[in-house]
């Protein structure tokens, strides 16, 4: 009996996928999902609210239906449970904010991957010699943006680091570039008997501190100021570093890594979350995508394995570690010192 034959939809369906994420950055751009969250409606209505020229608004909106990002009911359309929860700026949960700079900034970028991929380096703002985040930490209102987005990004992995690191044999914790404070509260919250820091650039401190506020941890929760390039690191049972490592190349991953162990007591424990590529480097397309993404924006960063990562802990002196699956794409190396 012959095979099925070959046919091209799934090279396609990658090759044409732009189409599909630019539609739904714009929509994110102009607030749809936030507009709908108020009420359902027509596509007259919507027209009108985000300023649209109508010859494709119609095919605009039904795309997203199609896409699974909207439904419509008889001529209204409404947000998904997703998009309602994920997507709405009034929400603590809209993680939009990273959207909208992928929209803003790193479309446009992809666009020059093979040049990044031949020469090897960045293809964001440096080519025109700007400094993207030297100018969000010197903006106040981006940058709070900026550290919401990353919060609503990371709760999910947050509530699964709180759920399944042994946490009733800690006492005392810091996240290390805490950002927002997203993931110390996660944890925070989950185990009332911890104490934890929050360690990030002085322009950092009062978004943190109105979030520690505003979740009723400012007992429990201090902000550290520090450069972890160039200060040492809290002094504490169990530290934290998410999404940190990839921005840095092999030497400079492992300074941080050396680092994290002499700041730790014998008993203690590095926790490392990223998107960590499989060690097969086969299945987590995202971790892969994402370490392309560090050639797009940093000068040696890349993205690695569970494996990758436990090696070099043990090289720097953690005598065991492990690799545990989080939310998503998402994985956790844990290293006891």
């Amino acid at each position: 009996m012959a095979g099925r034959p070959l046919v091209p939809d799934h090279i396609l369906q990658i090759g044409f996928g732009f189409w599909s994420s630019k539609t739904l950055l714009s929509a994110v751009e102009l607030g749809l999902f936030t507009l709908l969250a108020k009420r359902q409606l027509d596509g007259k209505a919507l027209v009108a609210r985000l300023k649209l020229h109508p010859r494709s608004a119609r095919d605009f909106f039904d795309a997203l239906v199609a896409l699974k990002l909207l439904k419509r009911n008889g001529t209204r359309y409404a947000n998904t449970p997703e998009t309602a929860l994920f997507l709405d700026r009034a929400k603590p949960t809209y993680v939009g904010g990273m959207l909208e700079m992928c929209n803003a900034r790193l479309y446009g970028f992809w666009g020059s991957l093979t040049e990044g991929l031949r020469t090897g380096q960045p293809q964001n703002e440096v080519k025109t010699g700007e400094d993207f985040f030297g100018t969000l930490y010197a903006d106040p209102q981006r940058l709070e943006g900026f550290l919401k987005a990353m919060t609503g990004l990371s709760k999910g992995t947050a509530r699964s680091i709180a759920a399944k690191f042994p946490w009733k044999r800690y006492h005392s914790f810091a996240d290390i570039g805490c950002a927002q404070g997203g993931v110390a509260v996660e944890i925070a919250l989950a185990h009332q008997h911890l104490n934890g820091q929050g360690m990030d650039l002085p322009v950092v401190r009062p978004v943190f501190e109105s979030y520690i506020r505003s979740k009723k941890l400012q007992k429990r929760m201090t902000f550290h100021e520090g450069d972890f390039f160039k200060d040492s690191l809290p002094k504490v049972d169990v530290l934290i570093m998410g999404h940190i490592l990839h921005d840095w190349d092999l030497k400079e991953k492992m300074m941080l890594l050396r680092k994290a162990y002499a700041a730790l007591p014998p008993g203690g424990a590095l926790i490392v979350h990223e998107a960590l590529i499989d060690d097969a480097r086969k299945t987590n397309a995202f971790g892969l995508l994402m370490s392309l993404n560090m050639l797009i924006e940093t000068p040696g960063g890349f993205d690695f394995t569970g494996a990758d990562c436990r090696q070099w802990m043990k090289k720097v002196g953690f005598t065991r570690t492990k690799v545990e699956p989080l939310a998503g794409p998402d994985s956790m190396v844990i290293g006891f010192k």
